[in-house]
């Protein structure tokens, strides 16, 4: 047995292929983690997708650094459609949700590769400036990954629909 929950709404899940694309498409998302006396830490951040893995950048210290080095497990939201269709009381919508382990990149080589992934997605074609960048901030910013161990996504029935779907 997983330790992840299968859908309930299984016509209305997204196909692997599928989740992959809205993390390649999208830019940002919710990272939740263990926050504070326990409670939920979710934050808005900027992200990129590459090969079952997350990456994120940081300040050096903050509320999300102390979650991540007090437990590694983590989710991750992103929200590709979110169409309110007042009308119809509903609302056309397409989402994934990614579960893993998240860590601090302590290997340099590992932490430049991730921010020039990083640089590269949000500053395409300027390597030039990015290296600068990286020269004069790299010492001063931490590099996260998240290890996707389970990624699943859902759409609205109404978008199955009018793709074919039942």
């Amino acid at each position: 047995m997983s330790e992840f929950r299968e859908m309930r709404r299984k016509r209305q899940q997204l196909t692997d292929a599928d989740s992959i694309a809205v993390l390649q498409k999208a830019t940002s998302g919710t990272l939740a983690l263990l926050g504070d006396n326990d409670y939920p830490y979710a934050v808005p951040i900027s992200y990129v997708y590459d090969n079952g893995k997350l990456y994120f950048h940081s300040a050096m210290a903050g509320h999300k650094v102390d979650a991540i080095r007090r437990c590694n497990k983590a989710s991750f939201c992103v929200i590709e459609q979110d169409d309110v269709r007042p009308e119809k009381y509903t609302t056309y919508f397409r989402s994934v949700i990614a579960f893993g382990r998240i860590e601090i990149v302590e290997d340099e080589a590992e932490k430049r590769t991730i921010m020039h992934l990083m640089g590269n997605r949000f500053n395409p074609n300027h390597d030039d400036a990015l290296q600068k960048e990286l020269e004069s901030g790299l010492a001063h910013m931490l590099a996260i990954r998240m290890d996707i161990e389970h990624l699943t996504g859902k759409e609205a029935i109404e978008l199955v629909r009018q793709r074919g779907g039942n």
